[in-house]
């Protein structure tokens, strides 16, 4: 396997794809879980893709050769990123949404009462929220069912954006790194030869 992907992906930027997947990690856990700042999580996510692009190629050391090595190598590296980022979005989200128990501290009005744990704590958490009764309404959300298929529908929309993002600034990255690269070194001449 490592030797038919060495043939299209430097060994630099395979390297740089882990790096990207503990980057990825780090952001997610940091943004979903420590501080649940999901914007954040967002907007971090094109970052790290130009970041990983660019550091793919950077690895690699890639000075010459042809601009389609050096995309390859970004778009490899921004794609692990990529996957890692999604699926800790989404695993995040299914942890929240299965395991709701409808607790609520005391500022917030105590726990939810009566909720069945898992999609229905969670549709009822929506609905104390004020305004939201009538949002869910006008996008046709009635019940638990309808509530669960609306909020996986855009669960899955945020995760298809963030891979997006973060494949496109991948290959920005690469881009990036193509144009600032440091030029392929000339062999110097050997010892006691007259220059020209």
């Amino acid at each position: 396997m490592s030797r038919v992907l060495g043939r299209f992906v430097d060994p630099g930027a395979i390297f740089a794809g882990w790096v990207g997947v503990g980057m990825a990690m780090t952001i997610a856990v940091s943004f979903l879980l420590v501080i649940p700042i999901e914007p954040v999580f967002w907007l971090l996510s094109p970052l790290a893709g130009v970041l990983i692009g660019y550091y793919a190629n950077a690895r690699s050391d890639r000075r010459a050769g042809p601009w389609r090595h050096i995309l390859v190598n970004g778009l490899y590296a921004a794609l692990l990123t990529t996957v890692t980022l999604a699926a800790l979005f989404v695993g995040t989200k299914a942890i929240f949404f299965f395991a709701d128990d409808g607790y609520r501290d005391a500022s917030q009005g105590g726990p939810i009462a009566g909720c069945v744990s898992g999609a229905d704590c969670v549709y009822q958490r929506y609905l104390a929220e004020d305004g939201k009764a009538a949002q869910f309404e006008k996008a046709g959300v009635t019940d638990v069912a309808s509530f669960t298929a609306f909020y996986w529908r855009e669960q899955l929309g945020t995760t298809g954006t963030v891979t997006v993002l973060c494949l496109a600034g991948g290959v920005f990255g690469a881009v990036m790194y193509g144009f600032a690269r440091p030029k392929a070194q000339r062999p110097s001449a050997p010892a006691g030869a007259p220059s020209a």
